[in-house]
């Protein structure tokens, strides 16, 4: 007799899902569709119909997903469930190397290398090879690995990797692939292995051993995939390995939520399923249990201009609500206070702060927002990217400032002096003695053009005259070339540096700013596991691709803008627009009943650090544009543009032509192009 009562419990697509066991099946899961509801139930009606628990294999990208997926199942079902075969495809291949390792010529008790000790690893292989000794700026062990990892996971050249990722260290093209060569021998010397080799191997083990294959395969007889839009080359083909002489294989994911590709997530994996195993059975789940009807109309319109996708129109039982609504802020600061001061609105009317996100394409452009947040006692805490005055860069030029103010501060000092190369802790300590003393100043200085550049600049800056945000561009200009040096990623970082700017010019002195930067910074404002404040729960602060899977009552989402969403790092090719699409599909699809689009009208952000400053008359983002869908789903408000006087538009405009030339011309040609 069966326990449970499955047509009940499910719709009609989640319940043909649940009961399709024979043959390959790609289950394309919309968002809020229930697809982890459709795994749990699976596994349990899979056990009711007397499979073994041990022939079933789950595979997910966390522990945590797999082993709450099995105790659902357990709690659903019975006890059975809990033996059930699930984790990660790194777990799994690291249960059956372990087994099967003398066919790879490996030592079954080898030894799995974190993050931190590949890096390592990578560092003694690139010391022992005499390239830290370059005369040329070298990337160091974290860039080296990240090229190196993302060259395997992506299934791409070296070379390739570089040009994407740091395209300053292309001619050192050769000497990253000796390193990686001889890391490999490395690791396999010491029986080392890293996350990759994991995939790498397992993947190798299966496809040049038939009987093995045959014999996991036989163990495993039902394959279950969560999430199959993320997976990698390596793990799509380990899937594929795994069920090639049952096709008893069920993947399960969305292709609009693939955005993922920065860490080598293959959308064709989800796409070319079906070429794979022929006779695929498509199940698609479009009843939404998270949104209200306005939201999905405009979310089903973004996604369905998408050049590549199964088709699904997502549905739902809440067909009121309130429609998107579209801010166009006058700038930045005023996109932060319109949702800081939305925030407070929704609190006073009974939303709790913990039920508030705010999702953003990028880490930096929470910049102004978590001032504007700390500065009105609203706690959040903030997912992806680092948090703005924590991040070491923007450490560094506020040392500068803070040297300014008070010569005598020996800790800023020695921060910004070990900033300059060939300046060591035993040097940068006797310079602050002659600071201090007074003396041998001059013979020091004349050993660093940098120092002495330095110290230049400082006597021509005044900080009872000078306001702070002229004091850090001036800085700025000398430190850009020592960030090149220290930051491999130096180019993620300049938009940090513009952001510290823009903060700065709003305050006049130099004291204020470097005391509410001191005493009232974002973090201090993150409330701590266990903390309790007057509001109790944080506001979350996220990055989309941070949020995926999360959903929230509220959600903003600012810089709803071109070159921000999509990113223009993003504009080369299509399948890069494509995922940027996706993005805004999965940030607008967190949200249960509001959801909120914003977008500065005058940008003082675009990039302006890196091309010398100005202004620019931001685009609403394509993905609203295309088809009108601006007018047809959602509701357009202003945040007071009109209030700029003709004058200080004039002004912009000026900036705007003579500083930012070159990036209009470029967009220009790119929307001429379309």
């Amino acid at each position: 007799m069966q326990k449970i009562n499955y047509q009940k419990e499910l719709n009609s697509a989640q319940l043909k899902a649940v009961e399709s066991v024979k043959g390959p099946h790609l289950v394309i899961a919309g968002a809020g569709s229930g697809k982890t509801r459709v795994l749990v139930h699976r596994v349990a009606y899979l056990v009711e119909q007397g499979v073994k628990p041990e022939q079933i294999l789950l595979l997910t990208f966390t522990r945590r997903a797999a082993e709450e997926m099995l105790r659902r199942a357990s709690l659903l079902l019975d006890e059975r469930c809990k033996n059930v075969s699930g984790g990660t495809f790194h777990s799994f291949a690291n249960m059956v190397l372990r087994k099967y390792a003398k066919f790879l010529e490996i030592s079954n008790n080898f030894t799995i290398l974190d993050q931190a000790d590949a890096e390592d690893a990578v560092n003694l292989v690139r010391t022992q090879l005499g390239f830290h000794k370059t005369d040329k700026r070298f990337p160091r062990k974290h860039a080296l690995l990240e090229a190196i990892s993302k060259s395997v996971n992506k299934s791409e050249e070296i070379r390739d990797v570089l040009y994407d990722e740091y395209p300053q260290f292309m001619e050192f093209t050769k000497e990253v692939e000796k390193i990686r060569d001889e890391y490999n021998k490395y690791k396999r010397q010491k029986s080392l292995l890293d996350y990759d080799d994991l995939l790498v191997f397992l993947k190798n083990l299966l496809s040049k051993n038939e009987d093995i294959r045959l014999n996991i395969s036989s163990k495993y007889k039902y394959i279950m995939v969560d999430e199959y839009q993320d997976t990698n080359k390596l793990q799509a083909h380990i899937a594929c390995l795994l069920a090639a002489d049952h096709a008893n294989i069920m993947v399960v994911g969305d292709d609009a939520q693939s955005i993922y590709s920065f860490r080598g997530a293959n959308f064709k994996n989800i796409i070319d399923f079906p070429k794979i195993f022929k006779g695929t059975k498509i199940i698609t789940l479009e009843e939404n249990y998270r949104s209200t009807q306005p939201i999905l109309n405009l979310t089903n319109a973004v996604i369905a201009r998408a050049k590549e996708k199964f088709e699904k129109n997502l549905y739902t039982k809440k067909k009121d609500g309130n429609t998107p609504i579209f801010i166009d802020c006058p700038d930045e600061n005023s996109q932060s206070v319109f949702v800081a001061e939305k925030i407070l609105e929704l609190r006073e009317e009974g939303v709790a702060l913990s039920d508030i996100a705010v999702l953003f394409r990028s880490g930096w452009h929470s910049n102004d927002l978590e001032i504007e947040l700390a500065s009105r006692n609203i706690p959040f805490a903030k997912y992806g990217g680092n948090k703005f005055v924590e991040a070491a860069h923007i450490k560094d030029v506020v040392s500068y400032l803070r040297i300014a103010y008070n010569r005598a501060d020996q800790v800023s000092w020695l921060r910004a002096l070990l900033l300059i190369p060939r300046i060591g802790p035993r040097t940068a300590s006797r310079i602050i003695e002659a600071i201090v003393d007074n003396s041998k100043l001059q013979e020091l200085l004349a050993k660093s053009q940098e120092v002495k550049e330095m110290f230049e600049l400082l006597k021509d800056v005044d900080c009872q005259k000078h306001a702070p945000a002229k004091i850090i561009e001036k800085f700025l200009k000398f430190y850009q070339p020592l960030l090149k040096i220290k930051y491999d990623d130096f180019n993620k970082r300049l938009a940090d540096l513009d952001s510290l700017l823009r903060i700065a010019e709003r305050y006049k002195s130099v004291e204020q700013f470097l005391v509410d930067i001191a005493l009232e910074p974002p973090e201090r404002m993150i409330v701590e596991p266990g903390r309790k404040d007057r509001f109790d729960t944080p506001l979350t602060l996220s990055t989309i691709h941070s949020a995926k899977g999360l959903e929230w009552h509220t959600v903003f989402l600012i810089y709803v803008a071109e070159g921000h969403l999509p990113s223009y790092l993003s504009l080369e090719t299509e399948d890069e627009v494509e995922e940027e699409r996706r993005l805004f599909y999965v940030a607008s699809t967190r949200a249960k009943v509001n959801l909120f689009l914003l977008k500065p009208h005058v940008d003082r952000s675009a990039r302006s650090f890196m091309d010398g400053g100005g202004s620019v008359f931001t685009q609403v983002s394509r993905f609203l544009e295309d088809g009108g869908l601006l007018k047809k789903f959602v509701d357009v408000q202003s945040a007071g543009v009109d209030e700029f006087a003709d004058a200080e538009l004039e002004d912009i405009i000026g900036e705007k032509r003579t500083r930012n030339k070159a990036f209009f011309e470029t967009m220009e040609e790119y929307f001429r192009d379309e």
